[in-house]
């Protein structure tokens, strides 16, 4: 740590009242006796060794030095006007601005220092502005512009003056079924907007749905975006698992070479998922746990946890879900499909093939279905939903048979 580094990490502990101004200017002299000596100290160090503050929380006030280190040049983007922070995430830290040109403002995402010497995250960072650029939808955040100043990487985006759906379910109450359907809806459409041009997003959750305050979903972050036909890139990646625990699909998880536009699917069901019952569909101690219930627990039915949901909802849901690629909805065009008849109180008829399907397949293999209740233990499952239709036409097999034994019978005594 700099000196003047060391300078601002005092004052930001006398601003957060952590320490007295007196008992930091009394370090601040220990330190600069033990530097004229020769001595390696930090003052840091020497704040931990009194007993003023913890490693835990050096390391947060790290964190903020390296926010107002980023703020400074993040003032020197030409053209823009910075107005204060919006957020920080792990990978860049998002700015509100003004566009002078066009008085307008803005959000701008800036790499950070320690990433911008990294080729790989400097390449991600401007693939992501390029996969946003290309997308023109009313529900995907606009991206505008990209560059590169003082060694600083910004990618400056449409602005959205709201909160994210993460926001709506922090207290842990599940959203209306009406709400998180038109929430859902207006998202299918998004990813089937970015599928149409060969994108797929690979980080669908609540904290990459934004909401203006009208009410109309904003898909942001493209920053795990990649092109369905990029062989090239997916073999780079092959065996790492790219994507939030909570909502990434079984193939992510695998680090699967072909990946598509049901990976999105998947991760759009979990997100339905959370949002219609207020908890995450599997979780755990970290996230190996999570990941791994993603590959082999069987899914708790929505309408099992939310008793208030109607069929076509769940139905929906767990066959966006499905473990398996194939078993899921083949594209988002079904997805929406399923999603506008159930919104018009109609039932979700791509779903219920699907679940006719595996009915047919459990009643001709004999097998049954295993899943395990709210207390994690096995039970004897309900076999998949059934269309009414399925069930009478099932239902007029089954007379027909017993009226052929019972003529049969008859007709041998």
């Amino acid at each position: 740590m700099s000196l003047a580094d060391e300078s601002q990490l005092g004052r930001l502990v006398v601003e957060r009242k952590l320490c007295s101004a007196n008992e930091v200017e009394l370090v601040r002299a220990e330190h600069k006796a033990l530097r004229e000596k020769g001595k390696k100290s930090s003052l840091s160090d020497l704040l931990v060794q009194h007993g003023y503050l913890t490693h835990t929380q050096i390391k947060r006030l790290s964190m903020s030095l390296d926010d107002d280190s980023m703020y400074r040049p993040a003032q020197q983007i030409p053209g823009f006007q910075i107005l204060g922070k919006l957020g920080q995430g792990a990978m860049a830290v998002v700015f509100k601005a003004k566009q002078l040109s066009l008085d307008r403002t803005v959000a701008i995402k800036v790499l950070p220092k320690r990433l911008s010497e990294n080729p790989e995250f400097v390449d991600r960072f401007y693939k992501e502005g390029r996969a946003a650029a290309r997308l023109n939808h009313a529900n995907i955040v606009q991206a505008f512009d990209v560059g590169e100043s003082g060694g600083y990487h910004y990618f400056v985006m449409e602005y959205i003056d709201g909160q994210t759906v993460y926001e709506l379910l922090s207290d842990g109450c599940p959203l209306s079924e009406a709400e998180a359907l038109r929430i859902v809806l207006q998202t299918a459409k998004a990813l089937e907007h970015a599928h149409a041009q060969g994108l797929i997003h690979r980080d669908v959750k609540p904290k990459n749905m934004m909401l203006t305050k009208g009410g109309e979903m904003k898909l942001a972050d493209m920053g795990l975006a990649r092109e369905i036909s990029d062989l090239e890139t997916a073999k780079d990646e092959a065996g790492r698992a790219f994507g939030t625990p909570y909502y990434i699909s079984p193939e992510q998880i695998r680090g699967a070479i072909h990946i598509d536009a049901r990976a999105d699917i998947y991760g759009l069901g979990a997100t339905f998922y959370h949002m219609v019952t207020g908890r995450v569909p599997f979780d755990g101690s970290n996230p190996s746990a999570v990941m791994h219930k993603h590959l082999k627990d069987p899914l708790i039915p929505p309408d099992h946890i939310n008793t208030k949901l109607t069929s076509g909802i769940g139905e929906i849901i767990e066959v966006m879900m499905a473990k398996k690629p194939h078993d899921r909805y083949p594209s988002m065009v079904e997805v929406i499909t399923d999603l506008e008849a159930v919104a018009h109180g109609e039932p979700p008829l791509q779903a219920r093939q699907k679940y006719d399907h595996d009915m047919l397949q459990t009643l001709a293999t004999g097998s049954t279905v295993i899943k395990r209740n709210q207390l994690g233990q096995e039970v004897l499952g309900e076999t998949p939903r059934v269309s009414a239709h399925l069930a009478l036409a099932m239902g007029v097999l089954l007379a027909i048979s017993v009226l052929c034994n019972l003529i049969f019978f008859v007709f041998m005594d």
